[in-house]
């Protein structure tokens, strides 16, 4: 009988709940002033359950549901935005944070109960932000009027105008950005329990100690702390407070200083109390000595201002070997050079690096990149204290050679010489000859149609001793004298200038890319090539080559006259009738009439 209770009081539940729900959906279509009533119901509901406590089924089962409940709390927070309904909303609040998102998007689906843990975070700090979703691809028309163009995209309307954000998936690192947009750009702690409560709530902040919450330095503070978007600042006037966030404030009666929770735990401001520089200390120290490579933190890492990067591509088993060498190295260079490590276990972060340099993660790789002037560096010879070191040296002093990724050197050569980086000097910068290069790429949608028809090309110029017509796959071969964006790019390298390359278009067809190099070449004793070129003769210019083979025929027909004097003669009939027969013979006539 109680079973049988407690099965009607759920099934009463759902019921209602099912029904409060549907309301609220109708709710939506009619009046977004409604929605936010609505909401507020149901929010107040949420709470007088939990301040009643647990029902009959004991402890366990309330435990083993309040992981379900806080998320389905955190959706209800979120307000489900329409076609009929957004844009009143948005105009109707002075700031409306809304996820725009796409059902089969799985960053959506990753963002989703991020988004709502946030939207949980701001109510409790009391923030009037109104937080909301929209299905943009079920409503499409409110997804274009609000700018939603990406999928997921967040945006923050303040009276209307849209502002994108660019930060992390994290719960924190939303709520950070939203209170600073939204003029809480600083938390101001009065207590030691307030500051115990924060610690254990962030992980990574910038802390300031005043006097007074006034005067220029102060000004400087906030001002620092509302540019910044990715940093929670606090403050406090009560050296006690600050104490328990950074122990090792003396006795100043202004202070600043960052904590974060790596090894290199407290970093003290050493400067003037000016923006700028307070900006450049937190970008300098935000990170650890050496960072872990996350799907959340990369937007941050590859934005940071320390533009000289080295990663290290290693497995987690050799990394955790590796890690007390790379803090020692990295110690020196932490405002100048920042250490990155990329699990190679996590495709999505590591092999898009690795196949800049063309590397299979067999060992541990280290490279680097020069963001100032997008250069990127590899260490070839083995890990080790002192090459690492040399390394970093170098890529901080400006004498590391770049790297430039080539496949292995070809032994053989076809008729269309293959080109790779480690042999584009010798093969075409330094080569005495004419060269037509073909620059193409596998997965070029042109460049099969364009290898063709530089084939037939190359076989119509075959044995022509001063022009050779070569190929790169830029895909896996650079070099600095060849930086083509686009595909396929054909170039001729005269033999007498080979630092101009002369760009030849690809929609040429097959007569004007003859042309073009009957045109630019020149033979040794100074005949152009139409001169001295006649085995594709359909390409050749129809009157000259029926000039030539008149020259031929006579010739012919001269050294024949000669033997039949010496035979006692012979009828001539049939070779007359065969040059008249000949393809060139009308074009002949018409060159002369």
């Amino acid at each position: 009988m109680a079973t049988s209770w407690r099965v009607l009081r759920v099934t009463l539940l759902l019921f209602l709940l099912v029904r409060c729900l549907s309301v609220a959906s109708i709710t939506l279509i009619d009046d977004a002033d409604d929605d936010l009533e609505g909401l507020e119901e149901l929010l107040a509901i949420d709470e007088e359950e939990e301040q009643k406590g647990g029902g009959g089924d004991g402890g366990g089962a309330s435990n083993r549901s309040s992981e379900a409940d806080l998320l389905r709390r955190a959706q209800r927070i979120v307000l489900e935005l329409s076609n009929e309904n957004a844009k009143k909303v948005v105009d109707s609040n002075e700031a409306v944070l809304l996820l725009g998102y796409t059902p089969w998007c799985p960053k959506s689906a990753e963002l989703m109960p991020r988004f709502a843990e946030a939207a949980t975070t701001l109510r409790e700090m009391g923030s009037s932000l109104v937080v909301a979703k929209l299905d943009a691809e079920r409503h499409a028309k409110a997804a274009s009027l609000l700018g939603i163009k990406g999928f997921p995209t967040i945006l923050l309307f303040t009276n209307g105008t849209a502002l994108a954000y660019r930060g992390g998936f994290t719960k924190e690192e939303i709520v950070i950005w939203a209170r600073k947009k939204t003029g809480v750009p600083v938390i101001r702690l009065s207590s030691i329990n307030d500051a115990e409560e924060f610690l254990r709530q962030h992980q990574i902040f910038i802390v300031g100690l005043f006097e007074k919450y006034e005067g220029p330095e102060h000004v400087e503070f906030v001002k620092a702390a509302t540019t910044d978007n990715e940093i929670q600042f606090v403050e406090t006037n009560d050296i006690n407070i600050a104490k328990v966030l950074f122990p090792e404030v003396g006795t100043e009666k202004k202070f600043i200083g960052l904590v974060k929770s790596e090894p290199e735990r407290y970093e003290k401001f050493v400067d003037n109390f000016e923006e700028q520089k307070i900006l450049q200390f937190v970008d300098y120290n935000k990170f650890p000595l050496v960072t872990v490579l996350t799907e959340q933190n990369s937007a941050r890492v590859y934005s940071s201002t320390i533009k000289l990067q080295v990663f290290i591509f290693a497995a987690a088993n050799e990394f955790k070997d590796l890690y007390p060498l790379l803090q020692d190295v990295a110690r020196p260079y932490k405002t100048n050079i920042m250490f990155v490590y990329v699990d190679n276990a996590e495709d999505n972060l590591a092999k898009p690096f690795l196949t800049l340099y063309g590397l299979e993660a067999e060992k541990p790789i280290v490279t680097a990149f020069d963001n100032r002037i997008g250069s990127k560096y590899l260490l070839e010879s083995d890990l080790t204290r002192n090459t690492l070191e040399e390394f970093c040296s170098g890529l901080l002093y400006g004498y590391l050679p770049p790297y430039f990724k080539s496949e292995p050197i070809p032994n053989e050569k076809g008729l269309i010489e293959k080109v790779v980086g480690k042999t584009f000097n010798a093969s075409v910068l330094d080569s005495s000859e004419n060269i037509f290069l073909e620059v193409y790429t596998p997965w070029c949608f042109d460049c099969e149609a364009t290898s063709k028809q530089i084939e037939k090309l190359a076989k119509h110029f075959k044995g022509l001793e001063n022009l050779k017509f070569a190929r790169i796959d830029a895909s896996s071969n650079e070099h600095p004298k060849l930086q083509i964006n686009n595909y396929p790019t054909l170039l001729f390298y005269p033999a007498g200038d080979k630092s101009n390359p002369i760009k030849v278009s690809k929609k040429s067809n097959l007569k004007e890319l003859i042309a073009f190099i009957n045109k630019n070449i020149r033979s040794d004793d100074g005949r152009g090539i139409t001169d001295i070129i006649t085995h594709d003769e359909s390409f050749q210019n129809p009157a000259a080559a029926a000039a030539a083979e008149l020259i031929k025929w006579l010739l012919k027909k001269h050294n024949s006259i000669k033997r039949q004097e010496e035979d006692g003669g012979r009828n001539n009939t049939h070779d007359n009738e065969k040059f008249l027969d000949h393809r060139y013979s009308g074009a002949y006539g018409a060159s002369n009439s």
